[in-house]
């Protein structure tokens, strides 16, 4: 079992930066692959980013490559989300989520646990 607790969401204009987290409780962190996700009202949850489990592997959607970096720390149980020259289309709830299987999986049925996600606004 492993629980999410996503953090660093919020307000910024279009061009700027933000930089999600995502905490995990539980031992076997280091096992899981890690992605991220958003979602807008009305919409389908988007893929955005994945991470290996070592986090010497990573996966963009065509959206955000170049403009967003994903990394973990498996020393401290958190995976992170760098988002640059944020666009007002980037505005969604970011949910981060793992996946004990699959090293780089865009499908989020095949993500097994979740966090509660962290809104960004992105304001033009």
């Amino acid at each position: 079992q492993v629980q999410l607790v996503e953090s660093g969401g919020g307000l910024v204009q279009a061009g700027g930066s933000l930089r999600l987290s995502c905490a995990a409780s539980g031992r076997t962190f280091s096992s899981y692959a890690m992605g991220w996700f958003r979602q807008t009202p009305g919409k389908e949850r988007e893929f955005v980013a994945a991470i290996s489990w070592s986090g010497g592997s990573t996966y963009y959607a065509d959206s955000v490559k170049g403009r967003f970096t994903v990394s973990r720390d498996n020393a401290k149980n958190t995976v992170y989300l760098l988002m640059n020259s944020l666009k007002p289309e980037d505005t969604a709830v970011y949910y981060c989520a793992a996946d004990p299987l699959h090293p780089l999986d865009t499908w989020p049925n095949e993500y097994a646990y979740w966090g509660q996600g962290t809104q960004v606004t992105v304001s033009s």
